[in-house]
């Protein structure tokens, strides 16, 4: 479904550490400029319809038709760092890369 690159399952670790929580799920919700927008949260639960990605990433099954060959990566530059979501369902998305449309 998603692919996690070693950066990536370092930093969702991180932040699910220091919300002390076991997970970051990933969410697509209607919206944003483009459509769609990716959403996350932090959480304990996983639920039975939840796929686990580098135990850390928990998204739903039903994602799949978004997210297939999706790769997500944590990339740090010298003036920002953030998650880099490399989505080929996405025929465009918006500037600042957090909504997209399929």
């Amino acid at each position: 479904m998603l692919e996690l690159t070693d950066n990536a399952i370092k930093r969702l670790t991180y932040i699910a550490n220091k919300a002390g929580t076991r997970y970051v799920r990933l969410d697509i919700k209607g919206g944003g400029c483009a459509g769609f927008e990716y959403k996350w949260s932090t959480t304990d639960i996983r639920e039975d319809t939840d796929c686990l990605l580098g135990n850390v990433l928990v998204a739903s099954l039903e994602l799949e038709l978004y997210l297939l060959g999706t790769t997500l990566d944590w990339v740090e530059g010298e003036f920002n760092s953030e998650f880099k979501i490399t989505n080929p369902n996405s025929k465009s998305s918006c500037g600042c890369g957090e909504s997209f449309s399929v």
